[in-house]
Formats: structure tokens, sequence, C-alpha cells
């Protein structure tokens, strides 16, 4: 009897979920822009990202004159993503403007077009408002037991401040899985929702004025994910 209970209990933790096999998509390889295309309002969409913004020492630099961002080219739903970033304060590096305003978006879809900003959730990195969501075009979620509003910008603030210093580096995770967000910073829960009216998309990374660098984007996904 007892080595039946030993098949069956693996084969039930399976089928529930606790034993996925997971892999982890690595969407800035350290070196180079390869699976991202960059845009910016007046000269569109670059193929080629690294005519907007650029990768040194291992890291992916965004700034200049012009309001601007880095889309994925994959497509993603259910993951955990991991981002490193922080401000750029070398006066070396153009900046548009001095407001230290940023952010990552996620599951912004496939179809939606390129503008600033598209239709997604956006992650807020911006002094003083780092983990607010920010609801883009008319996407909504449940928050505190309440669908948000449709809009064209509609902040939902965070639950605490945990950024770091400006010029020290800051660690955003956004979990999406089974319909529930959960943002964090710095392994603090800064906000979280259910229920997004988007379910799937692109990974975004925003360049609103202010230099700002990232040197790592990293996503865990389900091994039998498909990546689009």
């Amino acid at each position: 009897m007892m080595k039946y209970l030993y098949i069956i209990l693996p084969l039930c933790f399976a089928f529930n979920g606790f034993t996925r096999a997971q892999k982890t998509v690595q969407l800035f390889n350290g070196s180079n822009l390869t699976g991202w295309y960059a845009f910016e309002p007046e000269s569109g969409v670059h193929q080629d990202a690294t005519e907007l913004f650029k990768v040194e020492d291992g890291m992916i630099r965004m700034y200049g004159a012009k309001a601007g961002y880095l889309m994925s080219d994959q497509s993603f739903h259910d993951f955990t993503l991991t981002a490193e970033f922080r401000w750029n304060t070398d006066t070396a590096f153009t900046r548009k403007n001095n407001k230290l305003n940023s952010g990552l978006m996620y599951l912004v879809p496939e179809t939606t077009p390129d503008t600033l900003w598209p239709k997604g959730i956006q992650f807020q990195i911006k002094e003083g408002a780092t983990g607010d969501f920010i609801l883009l075009q008319d996407v909504t979620l449940i928050n505190k037991g309440s669908r948000t509003e449709p809009g064209r910008s509609v902040v939902v603030k965070r639950l605490t401040d945990a950024a770091n210093p400006i010029g020290d580096w800051n660690t955003l995770t956004v979990t999406y899985r089974n319909g529930t967000i959960k943002q964090e910073l710095n392994g603090t829960l800064v906000n979280e929702g259910t229920e997004p009216s988007v379910t799937e998309g692109r990974i975004l990374l925003q360049y609103e004025g202010f230099p700002i660098d990232f040197r790592k984007v990293d996503l865990t996904v389900d091994q039998d994910q498909t990546v689009k």
C-alpha cells in the first residue's frame, strides 16, 4: 500500500502545478539590443534600437533630447519579471528634462499602435512615486475590491515607498500569474491587483527625459509557454 502512495502523491503535486518546470527568458543579454526595437514619435519605429539608445558596460543606457522607449519583440503571459535600474546622474549624458520620471511597462498587446504611451500597465519609476500602477489607454484592474475606471492614464498609488537613494541600483519585480499582479521594489510589496483587462503582451522600457540605466531584464515563465 505504501508504495502506491509514493507514486500517487507526486502525480497529485504535478497536476496541481507545484512541480511545473520553468525557464528564464533573458530579454537583455548584456551586450546588445537584440530582441528589442526603439520608438520615438518624430522618427517612428527603429528596428535597430541602438539608433536611439545604447549598451555600455553591460547596461542599457537611455538618454537623449527626445522621449521614447524600447519594446520587446516577444510577448508573454503568466510570468515573473525582474529588472534592475538606476538614475544616471552624470551630467555628461544628454537629457530632455530634469524630472526623475520613467517606467517599465508590461502586458502591452501586440496589436496596440506605437505611441507615447501605448496600452498596457506601467510600473511607475518616478521620484516619490516608484511602485504606482499607471493604467494606460483604458486598461483596468481590480484594486482593493473595486475595478478602476478606464482612462488615458489612471494612477493607482503604491502601498509604500521602497526606493533606494538616487543613483543607487534598485530591483523591481512584477509577478503576473493566474490573474493576479504583484509589484515589488527591493523586496517589498508596493502594489497589487487582480483581473487586468490585458492578459498578454510585451515589455517596454520608458525614457521620459531623465537618463536611466537598466542592467537586467529577465522573465521566469512556465517551460511549456510559447513565446511569441
